[in-house]
């Protein structure tokens, strides 16, 4: 593939896995990239070292990715900012720089969820922060350790601004990273937030050992679920059917190194779910935005059973066990009404 012929200034706010591997690819890529982390080991260990020990470990980063802890420094004169930082603490995060970005960037949103407060999506969080520029929505089936090594893989960049989803197509696309374009940035918002739930139950039913027929069962009545909330709130059935939902759906239900799966067969196998989160340092997006996607799909009148059954397994003290036995005996229906 064609590397783009301008080389552009960019940010990325958050160095966490997700976060480091976006910024990795873009110095690769030819651009000049400073990567915001909190950490003072996170800085340190990128500018010394080139690697991200504690987020990111085993992956050799590019050497000119120079990273800061400094707002300001790492926001001056980018044309891309993107947004990588967890979803409970991204609004605080870009309010905590929206002084220092600059007025004609484009905002790329790389968080998955739904925020907990206000039940906004996250192109919203940061629109309300930032406002006045461009934000894309990038989403899709992507393990950070993955697109790390240069395994090949495809997400996408959705925005109503056509221009600016077409600069994170090019800014971020390479040999091993497709970046296909899309105006549907509800769609692939939802499906990223919702498939980490999707994900958690998922795991639930491989920790309690039931096979292969449930977790076929629950990926697909998973995907009606999503599908359902996202077209009652204006996104596009053919986007679930896509990267951003069906396949981050099944690369996060099936894939070993989910940790949203990870926190789900804890749980399944008998921890509570403060055994099953104690200990880590990168955030299990399923397990908050359970809670976010239970009260939006009230918000808006909607069925979503599974979403349900995780909120009363995580939250309500339901033995999973009993959740999947009354799943398995809701009233019949037909598979589509």
């Amino acid at each position: 593939m064609t590397q783009p012929i301008v080389t552009t200034r960019c940010a990325v706010v958050g160095g966490g896995a997700w976060g480091t591997a976006i910024a990795d690819r873009l110095a690769r890529n030819g651009h000049v990239v400073h990567l915001w982390a909190r950490e003072p080991d996170v800085v340190a260990s990128v500018n010394t070292q080139h690697v991200n020990a504690r987020f990111l470990p085993g992956a050799t980063l590019h050497d000119a990715l120079r990273a800061t802890d400094n707002m300001a420094e790492a926001l001056a004169g980018a044309a891309l900012v993107v947004y990588a930082a967890p979803s409970h603490v991204l609004r605080r995060v870009v309010a905590d720089g929206a002084a220092h970005v600059p007025t004609d960037a484009v905002l790329a949103v790389a968080t998955k969820g739904i925020e907990r407060e206000t039940l906004a999506l996250m192109t919203d969080v940061v629109e309300g922060e930032a406002p006045g520029r461009s934000v894309v929505a990038v989403s899709g089936p992507s393990f950070a350790a993955e697109v790390a090594a240069g395994q090949p893989t495809a997400v996408v960049a959705a925005s109503r601004d056509r221009a600016a989803a077409q600069l994170a197509q090019a800014c971020m696309s390479a040999s091993a990273l497709r970046v296909y374009t899309s105006d549907d940035v509800t769609g692939v918002e939802l499906g990223g937030a919702l498939k980490n739930v999707m994900a958690v139950a998922t795991g639930i039913l491989d920790g309690l050992g039931l096979g292969f027929n449930p977790r076929a069962a629950l990926m697909t009545r998973g995907l009606a679920e999503m599908t359902r909330l996202g077209v009652a709130l204006g996104a596009s059935p053919d986007t679930f059917a896509g990267l951003a939902g069906l396949g981050d759906l099944v690369l996060t239900c099936t894939g070993a190194l989910s940790r949203n799966r990870a926190v789900g067969v804890a749980i399944g196998q008998g921890l509570t779910l403060a055994e099953a989160l104690a200990g880590k340092d990168s955030v299990a997006e399923g397990v908050l935005n359970t809670q976010s996607a239970k009260a939006l799909a009230a918000r808006a009148g909607i069925e979503m059973p599974i979403i349900d059954a995780t909120h009363r397994i995580l939250f309500e003290g339901q033995a999973p066990r009993d959740a999947v036995a009354e799943l398995m005996a809701r009233e019949l229906r037909a598979e589509r009404d």
